[in-house]
């Protein structure tokens, strides 16, 4: 399943990585993703969401 976060759709980013001796590689950068129970129109579901989106308050998690 992809990296991304299905409230805003954050996935990763890439770049390089740079030694020391300026040696280029290429790497990426994840999102921080928690598969969380959250209510979506009364109901519970199972989201990978980001959690930039889980402090901001823009998904609500279920009670267990």
């Amino acid at each position: 399943m992809a990296k991304r976060c299905e409230v805003c759709g954050k996935g990763p980013q890439f770049g390089h990585a740079i030694s020391h001796a300026h040696n280029l590689t290429k790497r990426r950068w994840n999102p921080n993703l928690q598969n969380v129970r959250v209510l979506v129109n009364g109901a519970v579901k199972r989201m990978k969401v980001c959690t930039r989106c889980l402090r901001s308050g823009r998904v609500q998690k279920a009670v267990r």
